[in-house]
């Protein structure tokens, strides 16, 4: 008997159908060792050694894999092929007590080729890639472990730092501060609706913008009023529309690439709203089950066989003019991309969604249905426009007219994408045209907006922070903490918390949380992976100054407490304002002998239109949401999520909201 371990059980249901009844598959269930939970668990002065133990509840599993490993003539260990899955083999591998007996296969799809390939080329565990996991795993534990019991003794008991997430966190508190910071500045533009005089053709009017004056370059803010802009429009109103030049071209757009993990992440949250650890999780399934290759991967390659089936597969489908006539290859852009992994793309590309379909769930198909489509249409041909631009002189002021028509859809007959269609009319150098009417417009300058689920990704990815297989857990991190919350666009903001955090983290520990540190930090982790550095000596470079620093710190940092003039009702004492894990709240300042607290009320001075008796007050959900409730709760129900302003609805006389995008509604949902 030959034994194959993995660690998923959805996999052995799907690797079995590819080996005889000579092999048994058997799963770790996940990891099987890690570092202990009530303690650090690194020896720090003996080169970081980790005190790995067996995880609590594996005890049946490890027993399991020990009995069948005493029967197998051949143990091969098939984790995943990355660092985690090479890890999860060395540990099972040493929890197993195998010593030299056993061989490492790994594959990038679970297909019955793949498989069988990589059986007839076992090697032994990579102990680069383990001790660059490791060497994650043991940084990831020391700064949290660390810097943890700082945030404890000046902020709040149960609070958290991470080495990586608190970067994440950094990135939503300043974007944050950049919004609150910002002074909208306002300009106007003018567009003019002309159309031809030709009197037997039907009069179908186009845009076109003013762009500039004296054949000089308008500056966007070069109407910054209504006055202005009106000034402008009275003189134009009375100008000749003259064509001065026209432009007409082909343009190509295109197909997007194969996805990897951060796009796949990015392109469900804009299509499903998904969040990325549910994308994650969608994807596993389909890996396990054979339907895709793996999903963590950073690399654009693509294997000669699946773009050869691809253009099979076009040609069939949708004739040879959607075929360019050669593989299409792309680059992939990050340094640290491992080149022998494949991007995310159907395991049998001939397996279309349709066929799909019955063995896949609705989530699961989704997911299939964009994996197969972003695929195919990465062989296919660009997509090809009629681009047209039209110049229009009026005095001494100049108009640009621009307008795009699908000429072949080439990709997008496979993988839509929205896109603006404009058809010009066919004009003439000279031909003057007539003004239907001019329109001034008023604009406002607008902050960078909140970081969603795919454009945290997309920052994450673009400063090098984190890798393919953490910015799922690196998002789930902030949440769980309730250092961050969405608000009703599903866009991040900081908690009242997590900026106390973040804000401490960047004054005191400014290297640990720098974008740039962060990112070489990964660079060097990809060199522990390549052999080209030792694991010991990039944790001491690290280690010795943080050490060093965060000593200081605990003397520098003081206790953050707000004073109040409220007394103790309990003692007599004073009471400060606190933070906990769900925020602030009043506490005797002589705690833990006086042990008072009692939440702060942030009221608004609007009575409750319910009971009448209470008062609106702000509130805070455990998840870190702000909501608006009545103080006599749970007496009395009432409850808002947007901020009421105390005006009442003229039409129905319930209390007036104001929303996240400052414009105000009645607050029942009826009233229209």
């Amino acid at each position: 008997m030959n034994l194959v371990i993995v660690e998923s059980p959805a996999k052995t249901k799907t690797i079995k159908k590819f080996l005889g009844k000579d092999y048994q598959v058997a799963a770790t269930i996940g990891h099987i060792r890690d570092l202990p939970k009530s303690k650090i668990g690194i020896d720090i002065d003996n080169d970081f050694k980790p005190q790995y133990i067996n995880i609590r509840g594996k005890a049946k599993v490890i027993n399991n894999l020990k009995e069948l490993s005493k029967k197998a003539e051949q143990i091969m260990l098939a984790m995943d092929p990355d660092r985690e899955g090479e890890a999860i083999a060395w540990h099972t591998a040493n929890a197993l007590k195998l010593g030299k007996n056993y061989q490492r296969i790994s594959f990038n799809e679970i297909t019955e080729k793949a498989v069988q390939a990589a059986l007839k080329k076992p090697r032994k565990i990579d102990q680069h890639l383990v001790d660059a996991q490791q060497a994650r795993r043991i940084l990831d534990r020391i700064v949290g472990y660390k810097l943890s019991p700082l945030l404890w003794k000046k902020i709040a008991k149960g609070l958290s730092a991470g080495r990586v997430q608190s970067v994440a966190l950094r990135l939503v508190v300043e974007r944050e501060k950049e919004i609150k910071d910002f002074t909208a500045q306002e300009y106007w533009t003018i567009t003019a609706l002309l159309c031809k005089q030709d009197k037997k053709e039907k009069k179908e009017s186009f845009k076109a913008i003013l762009v500039k004056k004296d054949n000089k370059t308008l500056d966007k803010f070069a109407f910054g009023s209504k006055e202005e802009a009106n000034k402008i429009v009275k003189e134009l109103k009375t100008a000749e529309y003259k064509v001065a030049d026209v432009g007409r071209k082909q343009t190509f757009k295109n197909p997007l690439p194969p996805f990897i993990t951060s796009t796949i992440q990015q392109e469900a949250w804009q299509r499903f709203h998904w969040p990325a650890r549910f994308t994650m999780g969608v994807a596993q399934g389909l890996y396990e089950q054979g339907f895709i290759t793996y999903h963590r991967t950073d690399s654009l390659n693509l294997s000669q066989e699946s773009v050869k089936k691809a253009k099979e597969i076009i040609i069939k489908n949708f004739g040879n003019d959607y075929y360019p006539g050669t593989a299409t290859r792309y680059k992939t852009k990050a340094k640290s991309a491992q080149e022998a992994h494949e991007a995310i793309r159907p395991a049998y590309p001939e397996k279309d969604p349709d066929t799909a379909a019955s063995s896949l769930d609705g989530q699961g198909l989704k997911l299939y249905d964009l994996i197969w489509r972003r695929f195919i249409a990465s062989q296919m041909k660009p997509a090809v426009f009629d681009s047209a631009k039209i110049e229009i002189g009026a005095g001494d002021y100049t108009f640009n007219a621009n307008g795009q028509t699908l000429k072949f859809d080439g990709f997008l007959k496979v993988y839509p994408l929205k896109f603006e269609q404009e058809d010009l009319p066919i004009v003439k150098i000279n031909e003057v045209l007539d003004l239907e009417k001019l329109l001034p417009d008023q604009h406002f300058t607008q902050p960078a907006p909140r970081y969603t689920e795919a454009t945290l990704v997309k920052e994450l990815e673009k400063n090098g922070i984190g890798r393919p297989s953490t910015y799922a857990p690196i998002i789930s991190v902030i949440q769980a903490r309730r250092y961050v919350a969405k608000n009703d666009e599903k866009r991040f903001y900081p908690t009242e918390i997590g900026e106390l955090v973040s804000n401490l983290l960047v004054e005191h520990f400014p290297k640990t949380v720098d974008l740039s540190f962060t990112a070489k930090m990964e660079e060097d982790l990809d060199d522990i992976a390549d052999g080209k550095k030792q694991w010991v000596k990039v944790l001491k470079e690290f280690y010795e100054p943080f050490a060093e620093n965060l000593e200081k710190k605990y003397q520098e940092i003081e206790k953050h407490i707000e004073e109040t003039n409220e007394r103790c009702p309990k003692c007599g004492a004073g009471l400060n304002i606190k933070f906990g894990r769900y925020g602030k709240f009043y506490g005797c300042s002589k705690f833990p002998t006086c042990r008072f607290t009692r939440p702060i009320e942030n009221k608004l001075g609007i009575k409750c239109p319910k009971c009448g008796k209470g008062e609106i007050i702000e509130k805070t959900t455990k998840r870190g949401k702000i909501f608006y409730g009545c103080n006599q709760w749970p007496k009395c129900d009432f409850a808002l999520w947007d901020e009421p302003t105390g005006e009442k609805c003229p039409k129905c006389g319930s209390l007036m909201v104001k929303t996240k995008k400052e414009q105000t509604k009645c607050s029942n949902k009826e009233c229209l």
